[in-house]
């Protein structure tokens, strides 16, 4: 799931980048979701082997998997 940790990175980076004096810089998986709602155009695309195609997902597809990611590395 690339795109699940490169959004979790692109939002960690923004963190460091607005607080650079704080070493340790908690959040939760709303400000998660409230800084992807802010992303101007943001969608997924899948793969469909059985069109052979790429489909688009929307915002809530996208912050359902970034909340699986998140859920499957909690119980790691």
């Amino acid at each position: 799931m690339y795109y699940t940790t490169a959004l979790i990175k692109m939002y960690e980076h923004k963190l460091k980048e607005l607080n650079p004096a704080i070493k340790n810089i908690t959040y939760d998986v709303s400000d998660l979701y409230k800084y992807i709602d802010n992303l101007h155009d943001i969608c997924g695309l899948v793969f469909d082997p059985a069109t052979n195609k790429y489909d688009p997902q929307d915002r809530t597809w996208i912050k359902n998997k970034i909340f699986q990611h998140l859920k499957s590395k909690a119980t790691n």
